[in-house]
This record gives C-alpha cells, structure tokens and sequence, in this order.
C-alpha cells in the first residue's frame, strides 16, 4: 500500500465523475494512456478492480463505489490541509477557486473581478462555471473554495452569505410593448421558454407561475439566457431573465424588456463555503468585496425598463 498516491486518487476521483476516461483525462489535463496507467496502477496497489470499463463508458465496480467515498474525504483533508497552512500565515488570500452557475457568471464576473485584483494584487483567481448541483459536490470535495449561486442552499455543512437580490423581468416580442404585462397565472397559459432541467433558474421561475412542471413543450427549452431571449426574439414564445442580464442579452435583439407588477419575482443571491474551511475569514471578506462591486455596478447601469 505504499505506492498509493495522492495523484492516483485524483485521477481515481475524476474518472468516476466523468465516467469515461478520456473526458477524466481532459478534465485533468493528461493525456488517455497516462492516466488510465494511473487507475491501473491503482487498482493493483489496492488488489481490486475499482471500474467495470466498457466501450462509451466506465461505471465502478462494488469496490470502486465503496471507496471512492473514502478517497474523496482523504482528498478533502488534502484541501483542507493546504486552506489551513495558506491561512496561517495571516497573508492576504493568493489563490481562490470560485465556482459560480450560469445565469450569474457572464453578467457578474465583469463587475467583480477588476475589484478583486485591486483589492488582492497576487490572488490567483480560478473560475468554475457549472450548475448548483455540481457546485455543491465540488464544493463538499474541496474541489473549489466557495461558490456563488441562488440561496438558500439548506445544507447545513455550508456557510451561506447574501449578496443581493435581484428581480426577474418579463422578455416578449417587440410587437408586444405596451401591453399589460401577465401576472404569473397568466404566464402559465403563454408559450414560456425556460431553461433546460438542472438550472436553478428554470425551477424559480415555474415557482413565479405556480407551476410544479413545465407544460409540454417539445423542443423549447434552451441552455442559456442567450439563446432564450433570441428565441424571443424569433417570436417563438416570452421568458423570464434576471435584472442583470438585461444588459448583455438584450440589446441587440428585437425584444420588450417590461417588469412585473409588485409582487416581482426575484431571487437572492448569495457566496456560500464549508463552514470548516480555514479560510473561511478570508472568503468572508472576499463576499464583502464582491458586494461592493455589485452595488457600484448597480448605481452605474439605468434601469433597463419602467
């Protein structure tokens, strides 16, 4: 059991993950050959065959789903071992992984990164765009630091400070301004374009139309608030976008941008981390940077609609 290594079980990590060798090979910036050795090496270290390898995919065997729990607690320590030594020093924050979901990341990342640089010269900044859920897993496995997302999170392990609430706004075809806007009953018996499953954003706003579930609508739901409002602006149906997408995904599209009445649909949005994590003082004072740089970017931006 020696010859067990920290990268071996990264490696054995990734490609549970992504279930395929040459995705985990991606993902970990090596090459197919080099890390399947790895795995290999791995499962004669360990005297156990740890994936059931097939021709599109991998899955784990019993053994591989026994423990890769364990190895991503070992991992986690890793992480937290390295967090602790980083936050000993007392120095400013050099590295930090921020993971962040999609309908946030285009519209915030400009308004906040250039404030982190001032306010950390030498921080090492790395980006992880991806859905709440995979955040949440990656955040539990020290994969990332903190994350910003929609709250709340309701998970008890994590940390969770609000930054700013932001209203969702009505997007309809240009040959529609000036009608009255619909209320969220209303909404339910129009031709409403979500987002794909998994988004956070979608299920917010079946939520607003007090609807469990989407109507049947084949083939109109879309992976990105761009492709949304261009579809919009195809005439294909309205959605809903939040506040601060309104300026990056409108403009150049023929759509009436008009805001519910009171009560507006909104949403809080919040920077989340392990509650164990020791940096967990630094990741506070990172939060309060960013919602700084949110408020100043609000002041600078007209309200895009009445």
């Amino acid at each position: 059991m020696a010859d067990l290594t920290l990268k071996q079980l990264r490696y054995f990590d990734a490609v549970a993950r992504a279930a395929h060798f040459g995705r985990a090979a991606a993902l970990c910036s090596i090459s197919q050959p080099a890390i399947s050795v790895q795995i290999k090496e791995l499962e004669q270290t360990l005297g156990t065959a740890l994936f059931e390898r097939g021709a599109r995919e991998v899955r784990l065997t019993q053994a591989g789903e026994d423990l890769i729990t364990r190895a991503r607690i070992i991992l986690g320590a890793v992480e937290d071992f390295s967090d602790a030594a980083r936050a000993s020093g007392g120095q400013d924050l050099a590295r930090l992984r921020l993971g962040i979901i999609p309908t946030i990341a285009p519209y915030l990342l400009p308004a906040i990164i250039a404030d982190l640089g001032r306010q950390y010269p030498n921080l090492d900044l790395h980006v992880r765009e991806t859905l709440t859920p995979k955040l949440l897993g990656e955040l539990a496995d020290g994969k990332i630091d903190a994350a910003i997302l929609a709250l709340p999170t309701s998970e008890p392990s994590l940390e969770e400070v609000p930054l700013f609430t932001e209203d969702f706004v009505l997007v309809r075809p240009i040959g529609e301004a000036g009608k009255p806007v619909p209320g969220g009953e209303d909404l339910r018996k129009m031709r409403l374009l979500l987002l794909e499953e998994g988004h956070c954003f979608r299920d917010q706003a079946l939520a607003f139309c007090s609807a469990g579930t989407a109507l049947p609508r084949d083939g109109l739901d879309g992976s990105s608030l761009t492709t949304l409002v261009q579809m919009v602006s195809a005439g294909i149906g309205v959605t809903l976008i939040p506040q601060m997408a309104v300026s990056v995904e409108t403009p150049a599209a023929a759509v009436d941008v008009a805001a519910f009445p009171a009560p507006r649909p909104s949403r809080s949005i919040g920077m989340i981390w392990r509650k164990r994590n020791p940096l967990a003082r630094q990741l506070g004072d990172v939060a309060a940077v960013i919602k700084r740089a949110r408020k100043a970017a609000q002041r600078r931006d007209a309200p895009p609609c009445a």
